[in-house]
């Protein structure tokens, strides 16, 4: 699972900013999510979950904010990812705002791999 950093872009919508016209905080939780999804590959995580019967949880997740995003950004979401353990793996990953010279967020966020019984699972090959 250990690869280069992986580029994903996320259009500000409306919906996502709160009454200040900044993107909500526990949005940015579902832009990474979404990055992190396309990082793995959708069809390997659906041939990780239906065929092997295992998949991921959230374990630990950490944020630093730094400059909010508005409506209308369009952020580059910039994921990458290391093994620790045979169980877990922690992804890093920052949303930039276009011309910025900070991310907008950073976060490490670790995940554990588990079974259909919600089990603890060792991390199979993803290839």
């Amino acid at each position: 699972m250990e690869k280069n950093e992986k580029h994903y872009q996320v259009r500000v919508f409306y919906e996502d900013t709160d009454h200040s016209g900044v993107v909500y905080h526990a949005n940015y939780l579902k832009f990474f999510e979404r990055a992190r999804e396309d990082f793995i590959g959708y069809d390997k995580l659906m041939d990780l979950w239906h065929v092997r019967h295992v998949g991921f949880a959230v374990y630990k997740a950490s944020l630093n904010f730094h400059e909010g995003a508005e409506f209308g950004d369009v952020l580059d979401i910039r994921t990458s990812a290391e093994l620790e353990g045979e169980f877990r793996v922690n992804f890093h990953q920052e949303a930039w705002r276009e011309g910025s010279v900070k991310p907008a967020v950073s976060a490490d966020i670790q995940l554990v791999c588990i079974s259909w019984e919600k089990r603890l699972q060792k991390i199979p090959p993803i290839d």
